[in-house]
């Protein structure tokens, strides 16, 4: 070969080549969330060079970089900065951890965003994340244990049954004491539309009408200064709901979700054996004779011993089937964005027959028409079934006439026809022919239109709708026993409730001097919101044939109808001032002028202020070396409330229906009150937030002091005035409390991750001005009191101390000492609000895998077991069977127990502890040995997920694939004797909460589900 050159040349040009191809050198990788999901849009920098590249829609990127090894810096909006260096080119997954919850992050407000760490207002964000797939019909339910002063539970295990949400405490007795929600800017209506009123004192949850799934993030509002730019709305706290979007310059991604799941009770009611109940009843016969000599010698049962058992429990309950599936598309182009969901759920309840079922679909979009204008949309439309079973207070409802009749009694008549005991009915019977069915359409939507001014000026208008519709078709069959009488029955309910908002927001976002040291957002606005409502009734009885059910063919038929209108007129305004983002002066303002009150107290005025110091900005606090974060905030305000009470309330009003002598009349039915005014809270809130240790322990403490005056209350008035009560501003409550919470990074390499949350909150709550004694309650029982000086949801029993081991009567605590146990001796002892709420939640990643461990718990609340109330009792009412507990009743003397000897003597404690009549009192009748403590801890949620390496799939042309198995309350540790602690079947009066009559338990579920991502 012919030399042209040197041979050093030659060695110097391989060299240079050499260096050239290192220089040249490619890597592969995929970014995922720590959820194992693809991120597209991911910013991938080389340290030290100008070299930056953006992922896929699969995560995937690929960059040339220098010669190895090298340190990439990855960021994204939403999630925490990382640098990963590179030694290899094997292709491999790196994670960014989200950022939601640092103190960093942008938060919704009331209007507008905000910087957290220049927040006065006590605030939390939750992402969907934290919830996902968790068996629930409402995503109000999943919020259980994951924000402090918030206390959720579900009045019972029906799907989509009736939910308590307080945040911070009952502020209100007449009003309402619910949140206000919001979801994408439309202010939505949480009144129950369900009229059935055959054991519904449960109720529904209103919110279950929304897929959770297509929720991106809830911010919930706790303080005044949060609120007070709600105004009359906020009084109750605020929870804003904001969807899932799409973003500008995304490909489409299409979600598939779907899962499966199997429920059953996880303790059952339990009832004495058809042997046990003989043997109680024949001593309970046996010991009122003794108790009273005149009567006749006692009918036995003969044989009680070999008395058969018929289980009526086990036809109750069944293993409840869920089925969820979910269709969603998200993307955008260069101005226009775009989100689509589609959902089903169905739902079986685990005591049949209740049913849940629900289709829902959502769209929205948002479009820039050039670099001012941008317009868009929400919508949401839903429909849902419910097959509304009868339980609670009610004789004939399904549960009650399983556990309460006697045990030994068939269920079928020797013709093979449904048997029947008193005023209880078959159950079999009601879960075959009771039909019970509301369909629900609802339409929740706005459009909005925002005009950038200029780019520190923006005006945002928007008008949106929340317009529900419930149809009830309930038939009552003459196989029931409600339904002999009149040759079966029918009624047809049609409730309407539209809410319609048209609002205004101009916003001024704007830094400005040295440095941007000063911060100005401010904003101001208008509200006009209008609340329609219409009912329709009719009713029927009598029928031809049980196949006919319509009311339109019943022999009788009735009908009624009705619709009432209120309106409100909101103007607002909220100002920010942040010096050298170290210290934030902020304050609100909102006046509100209401249809609902009188012609002289239209208007309510709510301002609010707070104060931020971020001290880790301090030089001081800097040289500690110790926080990552610090900041206090301190507020006060005043949000008043006008929920809960009748659109004319201020009004003198008259009714028809007063006729006589065969001629139309009316009569006045209420009386005005022309100074009829808000009910106002003043709130005050103190709080703290730090991190350390390299933000991986951050804490965050509150203190609150809500006063809450001039109550809505209907304040007795003498009987001449021919009324009983006038609606007035009357009266006072309080909370006081205490939040903690606390959330840490326990270990966190490049393939494992452990983080552990935790929260605790405490309320007190106290009534401190109340014109009278206000005595509520079961079946008129007056078990419930609200008294000043205590809490609202007191309970007012005689106070049981022990039962005599010599005579086997209980005794009870004589307050008078006056030798008798009178009404005057009841006291309270106990009420039905938690102390202490709080969760705990663990979360472990290990490459693909993730174990999710939450317990949820609350603490210091009672419980009134009617359960107990009828079936650990003295055996008043014939048909009435006893509970395995009534077993420990004494028998003989020099027994010790709590549970006095068994006699049908209906005498009350009244005649106890007196020395002529000391066998009264054994009788079920308002005492305190069928309150029990309610607190419990439970394994809420319990997951195992798995998400496929990026390598496979990729190969299978998807961005995610995640297969999981959950379980749902698998544990549940309390000392209440009844199926489940988390209840309240009185909870359609939000002051009798804590009553457990034959109530529905929460389920244990476990399901499976898979999430496709493409």
């Amino acid at each position: 070969m012919n030399r042209l050159y040197p041979k050093g040349v030659y060695l110097l040009l391989l060299l240079l080549m050499s260096q050239m191809l290192v220089a040249q050198t490619t890597i592969t990788g995929t970014i995922l969330t720590d959820e194992q999901v693809p991120l597209e849009g991911v910013t991938i920098q080389v340290k030290g060079h100008a070299v930056q590249t953006l992922t896929n829609n699969r995560g995937g990127f690929s960059i040339t970089v220098p010669a190895l090894p090298v340190l990439l810096l990855v960021s994204h909006t939403g999630y925490l900065k990382e640098e990963f260096t590179i030694t290899t080119l094997t292709p491999a997954s790196y994670r960014l951890i989200r950022n939601e919850k640092n103190l960093d992050e942008v938060v919704i407000t009331g209007y507008s965003t905000q910087n957290k760490k220049l927040i006065a207002g006590s605030i939390q964000t939750i992402n969907s994340q934290t919830f996902r797939d968790v068996p629930a019909s409402g995503f109000n339910q999943l919020l259980q244990g994951k924000a402090t002063g918030v206390q959720v539970n579900a009045n019972s295990g029906v799907p989509g049954g009736g939910i308590t949400f307080r945040i911070r405490g009952n502020n209100s007795i007449n009003a309402s004491v619910d949140p206000l929600y919001i979801i994408d800017g439309v202010f939505i209506s949480n009144t129950d539309p369900i009229q059935t009123g055959l054991g519904q004192q449960q109720g529904s949850n209103p919110i279950a009408d929304i897929n959770p799934s297509d929720i991106e993030n809830i911010t919930i509002l706790k303080d005044a200064n949060a609120t007070a730019i709600y105004g009359s709305l906020g009084a109750n706290g605020v929870v804003i709901v904001t969807t899932k979007r799409g973003r500008l310059n995304s490909r489409a991604k299409v979600s598939l979700n779907g899962y499966h799941g199997w429920s059953r009770a996880t303790k059952k009611f339990r009832v004495a054996s058809g042997a046990e109940t003989a043997l109680l009843t024949n001593e309970s016969r046996i010991n009122t004779v003794k108790d009273n000599p005149a009567l006749p010698p006692p009918t036995l049962i003969a044989e009680p011993e070999s008395q058969p058992t018929y289980d009526r429990v086990s036809d109750l309950f069944r293993t409840a089937r869920t089925s969820n599936y979910e269709m969603s598309v998200q993307g955008g182009t260069d101005k226009s964005a775009y989100y689509a969901g589609l959902g089903y759920l169905k739902q079986e309840g685990i005591v049949r027959p209740s049913n849940f079922e629900r289709y829902s679909g959502r769209l929205n979009y948002d479009n820039y028409l050039n670099r001012q204008i941008k317009i868009g949309t929400s919508i949401n439309i839903s429909r849902t079934w419910r097959n509304v079973s009868s339980n609670d207070n009610n004789p004939q409802g399904v549960i009650n006439s399983a556990i309460f009749v006697r045990s030994y009694l068939p269920v079928f008549n020797t013709d093979g026809t449904y048997a029947r005991y008193g005023s209880f009915d078959n159950h079999l019977a009601l879960i075959n022919y009771l039909g019970n069915d509301a369909v629900g359409w609802r339409t929740i939507g706005n459009i909005y239109g925002e005009y950038a001014i200029l780019p520190e000026l923006k005006l945002r208008t928007s008008w949106s709708l929340d317009n529900a519709s419930e149809y009830e078709n309930n038939f009552i069959s003459s196989l029931l026993a409600a339904g002999v009488a009149s040759n079966g029955s029918a009624a047809s309910y049609e409730t309407k409730n539209l809410v319609l908002t048209n609002e205004q927001v101009l916003t001024f976002i704007k830094s400005f001097g040295e440095d941007g040291k000063h911060s100005i957002n401010a904003l101001v606005g208008n509200t006009i919101n209008t609340v329609l409502s219409q009912s329709t009734s009719a009713t029927g009885t009598g029928f031809a044939s049980n196949d006919l059910t319509a009311v339109s063919v019943a022999s009788v038929r009735s009908g009624s109808s009705a619709q009432s209108r209120s309106k409100l007129l909101s103007v607002f305004s909220k100002a920010s001032y942040t010096y050298n983002n170290r210290y934030t002066l902020d304050a609100s303002f909102r006046a509100d002028g209401s249809s609902k009150f009188g012609a002289n107290n239209r208007w309510g005025f709510f301002p609010s202020g707070g104060f931020t110091w971020r001290a880790d900005q301090e030089g001081f606090i800097q040289s500690l070396n110790l926080f990552n974060e610090l900041r206090f905030r301190a507020s006060v305000g005043l949000s008043g409330n006008q929920n809960g009470i009748g659109p004319y309330a201020a009004q003198g009003l008259w009714q028809s229906g007063n006729n006589y002598l065969d001629q139309p009349g009316i009569a006045p039915s209420q009386l005005a009150n022309p100074d009829l005014t808000w009910e106002t809270t003043r709130q005050t809130d103190f709080g703290t937030e730090f991190s350390i240790l390299n933000s991986r322990l951050f804490v965050a403490v509150d203190y609150y002091n809500k006063y809450t005056y001039d109550l809505l209350l209907n304040v007795p008035v003498p009987n001449r005035t021919g009324f009983a009560t006038y609606l007035q501003n009357y009266g006072a409550v309080s909370n006081k409390g205490f939040e903690l919470a606390i959330r840490s990074t326990n270990v966190k390499t490049r393939t494992f991750k452990w983080t552990t949350e935790f929260n605790i909150s405490q309320n007190t709550n106290r009534i401190e001005k109340l014109a009278s004694d206000i005595a509520l309650g079961a079946s008129g029982r007056n078990i419930s009191i609200l008294r000043q000086g205590y809490a609202v949801n007191s309970f007012q029993l005689y106070k049981q101390l022990y039962v005599d081991p010599q005579t086997g009567n209980a005794v009870y605590e004589d307050l008078t000492k006056e030798g008798n146990i009178t009404a005057a001796d009841r006291q309270i002892v106990g009420n039905a609000l938690p102390r202490y709420t709080g969760g705990f939640t663990n979360t472990f990643s290990y490459k693909g895998f993730d174990l999710n461990v939450f317990f949820y718990f609350q603490q210091g609340n009672k419980i009134m077991n009617m359960n107990d109330f009828f079936l650990v009792h003295g055996n008043t009412q014939a048909n009435i069977g006893f509970v395995p507990r009534q077993l420990e009743r004494w028998q003989k003397p020099g027994d010790i127990t709590d549970i006095p000897r068994v006699t049908t003597s209906s005498l009350t404690p009244e005649a106890n502890n007196s020395a002529a009549n000391n066998y009264g009192g054994n009788v079920a009748n308002l005492s305190s040995r069928y309150l029990e403590d309610g607190s419990f801890i439970r394994l809420r949620t319990l997951s195992l997920s798995y998400t496929l390496p990026a390598s496979i799939i990729s190969k299978l042309k998807f961005n995610n694939i995640r297969a999981y198995i959950q379980g749902t309350n698998l544990i549940t540790i309390t000392k209440y004797g009844g199926p489940d602690p988390e209840v309240s079947s009185q909870s359609g009066n939000q002051n009798t909460a804590g009553y457990d009559w034959a109530t529905v338990p929460q389920p244990k579920t476990i399901q499976v589900g898979v999430n496709l991502v493409f």
